[in-house]
This record gives structure tokens, sequence and C-alpha cells, in this order.
């Protein structure tokens, strides 16, 4: 089953790395279409989202529509032993690379909230599938720090939401015990609700 999905993530990669930016940027003009689609995303208080990075698809769009409205955004900021923290982050303001070379914002630790505390969590991916199975870079930092949602009856807080182009998704993604499901995706062509057919989108 591993063998799987890192040939899914390495097929994944290099189609996400040949985008140019043209097609990145029209991509971002979609998804913030999508997340503009879901109550949560306009109205909820705390939004944790992502710095992109190789080829990931850009949240620029999405934070400008968040401040707009006043709402919180949130990036990730690594810990020890796998923890995973957020601390709000205003376009501009100052960063810091972490072990990865990943920017986060530069803050004391004591401003850095738990996953709890967000309202609605953007995640990168690599591939997705329609049941909310999502295949990250392998890390293990999201599925070990939301291992709380794992039981929960889903949707929770914070709402998980994939953020991929449409071209990741695949039939089904290989999945590991500890993963934990999205509730929805949002990609450049649309709002996908996951798991059950029954919820709209």
């Amino acid at each position: 089953m591993s063998d799987g999905r890192e040939l899914l993530r390495a097929r994944m990669s290099v189609r996400r790395n040949e985008l140019d930016a043209k097609q990145r940027i029209v991509a971002a003009a979609g998804v913030l279409h999508s997340l503009e689609a879901l109550p949560e995303f306009m109205t909820d208080r705390n939004v944790a989202g992502y710095w992109a990075i190789r080829g990931e698809l850009p949240l620029n769009l999405a934070v400008a529509s968040l401040a707009r409205r006043d709402q919180h955004y949130f990036l990730p900021v690594l810990g020890e032993s796998r923890q995973l923290h957020f601390a709000e982050y205003a376009t501009g303001a100052p960063v810091v690379h972490n072990r990865f070379g990943i920017p986060e914002p530069d803050v004391p630790a004591n401003q850095c909230l738990p996953p709890q505390d967000m309202d609605v969590i953007l995640l990168p991916l690599l591939a997705f599938d329609r049941h909310g199975h999502r295949l990250g870079t392998g890390g293990g930092w999201y599925d070990t720090n939301l291992a709380f949602l794992r039981d929960a009856q889903r949707p929770a807080s914070p709402l998980l939401v994939g953020i991929g182009y449409a071209f990741q998704q695949v039939e089904a993604i290989p999945t590991e015990p500890w993963d934990v499901p999205l509730d929805y995706l949002a990609t450049d062509e649309g709002l996908l609700a996951c798991g059950d057919d029954s919820r709209p989108a």
C-alpha cells in the first residue's frame, strides 16, 4: 500500500510542478470561487491555511478575501515532536523559515494556537479522492495533530478543507489507519463535499 502512495506522490508532484505561473494564478481564482461557496469560509473567525511551496495551489486570493471580512488567517508553525500550532498572519508580516525552509509567522510561541482553536483549516495535498482521503507529502504533521477528529462525527470543528487542482482527484487513495479524512475539497473547478453524497456543496 505504501508503494502505491509513493508512486502517486511522485506522479502528482511532477504534474503539479509542470504548471506555469499563469496556470497557478487562474487556479487560485477558481479556488477562491469554490471557497466562497462554503459558508464557514465566509463567516468563521479563525481560518488556517498554508504557505504554498513546490507548486501547491496558492492561497493569496483567499487570504485577501478573509482580510476584507476582518476574519483571522493563520499559518502552521512546526514545534518539537511533530507538534503543529497556528499563528496569525497578515500579508507582508515578518516570517522566519522552519527546518524545511517553509515560511512561518515570526511570533513568540505563546501567540500560537492549537488546531482545536481553528474553525476551518485549509490543507495542501498531492492527491485526493471523492471520499475525502488526502495524500500529503508523507510527513504526517496534519494527521498526527488532527487525530482528535478521526472518530468524531463529521463535519466537526475545525472543518477540514483540502485545497487542490482538479487534476489531483483520483478514483481512490490508498489509506492508512492514521489518516484523518477531509470534510470538503475546494479545487479550481468547484467545491466537493466528501464522504456523504447527500451533503450539499
